[in-house]
């Protein structure tokens, strides 16, 4: 069988081929099992489905694995070994040929892939923006004076005490509908969460706010899907390479580019967002990018916001050397020295 030209490989061993008469036609999706990752690896599998359209349809399995990340909720993520929890054992199936392709929230992923893996796709991004819910659906402004806040991101945490230093943050681990709960039931007085993953899975309440990227910097990737592979699988690269959306792309390369050259793999409170101008489908404008660092407390904290009128991805990395040279000049180097003292 060939997929777009190229013979579709499975798991055999170096330099071993199946043929279409050999071969099952299986393509293996790897994907942990909480609602949000089994409802976007459903969405992929769809969009592959929907590529060979007119074509010898291909079989599609969705593989639940469960990550680290999964396993120990009741820790700070900082304190249990960072966003690397939520993939490793995705990329060990990987590289072991017990998946053909894994499907992650773009910003769960750290800077640094397993070796022998590439991020082969990325469909169209869905809304970056963070959400608010607030317990009564009181807005970050109106929570009682030193109310707890449940998130377990250092990002989300100095963004918030940067408006209201007087909150007490607390970590808040768990799948959607767990963090949705705890709101409800006033364990904390709000939370934040992901408006693509509340999208995807229907769970956005009515009363959600969503935070203008102005004031509210996502995750480097927030809102993309990408499609991990091995590198020497040349037939799933180039299925996933179907459904990848060349702006998304271009925008999670710039990111994580960022994040890489500030950070590295540390825990900081960063945040960093690519975002087209105009139409991403067919009428790209330019770009604006938003990146922020701070320390964990909010008190410190440097930001820039630039622009470029050319659409090109050339016009985006453009903006790479000026928009770290912008947070420098604003302190960069001293926060993550605060941060990460050597």
């Amino acid at each position: 069988m060939r997929l777009n030209g190229c013979h579709w490989r499975k798991g055999l061993g170096a330099g071993s081929i199946k043929t279409m008469a050999t071969r099952d036609r299986t393509i293996r999706i790897g994907t942990r099992a909480s609602l949000l990752a089994r409802t976007q690896a459903g969405m992929v599998k769809q969009m592959l489905e929907t590529r060979q359209s007119g074509k010898e349809p291909l079989e599609i399995e969705l593989v639940f694995i469960t990550t680290s990340g999964d396993q120990q909720q009741q820790r700070p993520l900082a304190e249990s070994g960072g966003k690397g929890l939520f993939i490793k054992e995705l990329e060990t199936a990987l590289l072991e040929n017990r998946i053909d392709l894994a499907v992650h929230s773009a910003k769960d992923m750290p800077t640094e892939l397993a070796p022998g893996t590439v991020i082969a796709g990325t469909p169209l991004r869905a809304d970056p923006r963070d959400v608010w819910i607030g317990f009564e659906n009181k807005s970050i402004n109106e929570i009682p004076r030193n109310a707890t806040v449940g998130t377990s991101s250092l990002r989300r945490q100095a963004q918030l005490l940067a408006t209201r230093p007087d909150a007490t943050v607390e970590p808040l681990r768990g799948n959607i509908e767990t963090r949705l709960r705890k709101v409800r039931e006033g364990v904390v007085a709000g939370t934040f969460l992901a408006k693509a993953g509340l999208d995807r899975t229907d769970l956005l309440p009515e009363h959600a706010i969503s935070l203008p990227l102005d004031e509210f910097i996502p995750a480097a990737g927030q809102g993309i899907l990408a499609l991990q592979t091995r590198t020497d699988d040349s037939a799933m690269r180039t299925a996933a390479g179907s459904i990848n959306h060349i702006a998304t792309a271009a925008a999670l390369a710039f990111e994580r580019r960022v994040v890489a050259a500030l950070a590295g793999n540390c825990l900081a409170p960063i945040g960093v967002c690519a975002m087209p101008r105009g139409n991403p489908v067919n009428n790209l404008a330019g770009w604006i990018v938003r990146a922020f660092l701070a320390t964990p407390d909010g008190k410190k904290m440097s930001r820039a916001t630039l622009l470029t009128e050319d659409p090109s991805d050339a016009g985006l990395n453009s903006l790479y050397d000026l928009l770290l040279d912008t947070l420098r000049r604003r302190g960069s180097a001293e926060i993550m020295s605060l941060i990460n003292p050597q």
